[in-house]
C-alpha cells in the first residue's frame, strides 16, 4: 500500500538537524565562556526599562527561528542574573552551581523522564542518590528518602510523617479533625518561616508550633524546652514533634543535636532535623563535629543545591522509618499499579512524597559526586568555614566595623558600627552600604535583625571565592561606610 503523508502532521523537532546541531555547540560555548568569565562582568546590574518591557510582552501566536530566540537571551537575560554564581554572591544561602551539573539538567532535559516511578536508568540514579544522602548523614540502608523541590518541601514531608506517626489516630483517613488533643510542635525562635508554612498546610494552625527561647549562642534553650513540653502536657495539649535546626538561616547557629535527641528519647517525641543549611557538615572532616547526633533524628531536611553545589532546585528529605514514610504518602490508583514486568515493575517514587510527576534532579547531583567525589565537597565546606574566619577576622580588624554574633560555621553577621549612631540610624546607614554594593555589582550581601538588632550577613557558600574576594568586601564595605559618615556630617 501506498504511504500517504498527512500534511497537517506536526512536530516540535527540527526541519534541519545540522543546523540544530550548530547551535547548540555555540550555546555550549556560549556558556562555558559565561561561566568561566563571570569576575569580568557585574554580579548584578539592574534591568533598562527596555529589557523589563521585552518580557511583559503578549504570548508569541507565530514562532520565529530559534537562534533569532536564542540571540534574544544573549541580549535580554544572560547580562541580568541574579548573581549567585559569582564568586562575591553571599546575600542569601545559596549555592554556587556547577557546570557538571548543568550538563547533568541538561541530559535530564533530553532524556525527558518522570521519575514518578518505572523500571529505567533514570530511577536507578534517583535512588543511588538518595542512598548517598542516607550514607552521608549516617542512616542506615533500611532509612528512606525522596528528592524534592529545596529545603521548605523536605521539611513538610519530614513533618507530615511527625505528624501522622505521632497523631495516634489514622491521620490520612480521619484527618486532623479526629485528634484526641491539639498537636505540638517546637522549634527555637530563630527556626526558618518554612516551619510556620508546614504547620500550617498540614491543617494544624500557626499555634501548633510552639516557638521555644534560644540561649546567647541563638541555640534552643533546652531547658526551656523542657519546661514547654511539660506545660503543654499539664495544658492537654500533645506534644509531637521537635524540629532542631543544625544551622539557622540568621546565624548558622547549630542546635545541641545530642541533647534535643535525649530529651525526644525521654520523652517519646519525634525529632527532626532542618539541616538544609548545616547537615552537609556530616562530610567535612572537622565540621562534622559540629552536627554530632544529627543521625538520631528521625527524619532530616537537606539542600544538595546549597554545599553540593547542585544547580536549582534539588532538595532531599530522608526519614528512617521507611514504613512510616511510604504510609504517608502512599496511594495506588488502578492506572498505576504495579506490573511484574516492563516499565510499570519499577519502584514507584511519588508513593513518598506529593509530587505523582517528578522531574530527573538526580542527575545533577549524580554527575557532580561522580566527577569530583565526596571528599572534595567536603573540603569545600572546609573552605567556606576558613573563609568566614578569614572574613571575622578582617572585619574585627578593621576601624568601625564589628561582628554582631559569633561567627559558627559559614554566616557572618556584622555590620559598620561608628560610635555616637542609634540603632535606627545604624540600620540606615548599612542598609544604604548593601545596597550600593549590590547596585555597584560588586558584591551582594543581605541583611536581617536579630534579637532587635539589625546586622549585615555574608552566607559564604560559594565553591569560587577567594580570600581576595572577602578584601574586596571588606575594603569596599568600609570605604563605603566611610563616605557615607563623612557625607552625613558635612
Amino acid at each position: 500500500m501506498k504511504e500517504v503523508n498527512n500534511p497537517r502532521e506536526e512536530t516540535l523537532d527540527p526541519a534541519d538537524w545540522e543546523t540544530l546541531r550548530g547551535l547548540a555547540l555555540r550555546i555550549v560555548g556560549d556558556a562555558v565562556d559565561y561561566t568561566r568569565d563571570l569576575r569580568d562582568r557585574p554580579l548584578w546590574q539592574d534591568m533598562p526599562p527596555e529589557v523589563r518591557a521585552r518580557f511583559r510582552c503578549a504570548m508569541p501566536q507565530k514562532g520565529r527561528p530559534l537562534a533569532d530566540v536564542y540571540q534574544d537571551l544573549v541580549t535580554n537575560m544572560l547580562p541580568y542574573p541574579m548573581g549567585n554564581i559569582h564568586p562575591r554572591f553571599w546575600m542569601w544561602y545559596m549555592g554556587a552551581s556547577n557546570f557538571t551539573g548543568a550538563l547533568g539538567d541538561f541530559l535530564a532535559a533530553i532524556l525527558g523522564s518522570n521519575l514518578g516511578g518505572g523500571d529505567h536508568a533514570a530511577a536507578e540514579i534517583d535512588k543511588q542518590v538518595v542512598n548517598w544522602m542516607k550514607e552521608m548523614m549516617g542512616y542506615p540502608a533500611s532509612a528512606s528518602g525522596t528528592l524534592v523541590s529545596g529545603g521548605s518541601m523536605a521539611n513538610l514531608i519530614g513533618l507530615t510523617v511527625a505528624r501522622n506517626q505521632m497523631s495516634g489516630i489514622d491521620m490520612r483517613e480521619l484527618g486532623v479533625g479526629a485528634l484526641k488533643a491539639p498537636m505540638r510542635f517546637y522549634g527555637s525562635d530563630q527556626i526558618h518561616s518554612c516551619h510556620q508554612i508546614a504547620v500550617e498546610a498540614m491543617g494544624l494552625g500557626n499555634q501548633a508550633l510552639r516557638r521555644v527561647p534560644s540561649d546567647g549562642a541563638c541555640r534552643m534553650d533546652i531547658a526551656a524546652l523542657r519546661d514547654a513540653i511539660i506545660a503543654d502536657r499539664a495544658a492537654g495539649f500533645q506534644p509531637a514533634c521537635v524540629i532542631a535546626t543544625a544551622g539557622t538561616v540568621n546565624t548558622g547557629a547549630i542546635d545541641d543535636l545530642e541533647a534535643i535527641a535525649d530529651l525526644c528519647a525521654e520523652e517519646g517525641l519525634w525529632l527532626h532535623v532542618d539541616g538544609c543549611i548545616g547537615a552537609l557538615l556530616t562530610i567535612a572532616p572537622k565540621g562534622k563535629a559540629l552536627v554530632r547526633g544529627i543521625a538520631r533524628a528521625d527524619s532530616i531536611a537537606l539542600d544538595p543545591h546549597k554545599w553540593l553545589h547542585a544547580p536549582f532546585e534539588v532538595g532531599c528529605a530522608l526519614v528512617r522509618d521507611a514504613d512510616a514514610h511510604f504510609g504517608s504518602f502512599t496511594v495506588t490508583p488502578e492506572y498505576l499499579e504495579n506490573a511484574p514486568r516492563g516499565i510499570a515493575s519499577g519502584a514507584w517514587l511519588h508513593d513518598f512524597g506529593l509530587q505523582t510527576s517528578r522531574g530527573f534532579r538526580a542527575l545533577k547531583v549524580w554527575m557532580a559526586l561522580e566527577e569530583h567525589g565526596v571528599a572534595k565537597f567536603g573540603r569545600l565546606i572546609e573552605q567556606d568555614l576558613g573563609h568566614a574566619r578569614y572574613l571575622t577576622e578582617r572585619i574585627e580588624a578593621t576601624t568601625n566595623l564589628s561582628i554582631c554574633f559569633p561567627t559558627k560555621i559559614n554566616i557572618v553577621c556584622f555590620r559598620y558600627d561608628p560610635s555616637g549612631l542609634d540603632e535606627a540610624a545604624l540600620k540606615m546607614l548599612n542598609t544604604e552600604i548593601m545596597m550600593r554594593m549590590q547596585e555597584s555589582g560588586v558584591a551582594a550581601i543581605s541583611d536581617t535583625t536579630v534579637r532587635t538588632r539589625h546586622c549585615l550577613r555574608a552566607a559564604i557558600n560559594n565553591h569560587r571565592t577567594t580570600r581576595a574576594d572577602l578584601d574586596i568586601l571588606v575594603d569596599e564595605f568600609a570605604r563605603q561606610g566611610a563616605m557615607l559618615i563623612r557625607d552625613r556630617r558635612s
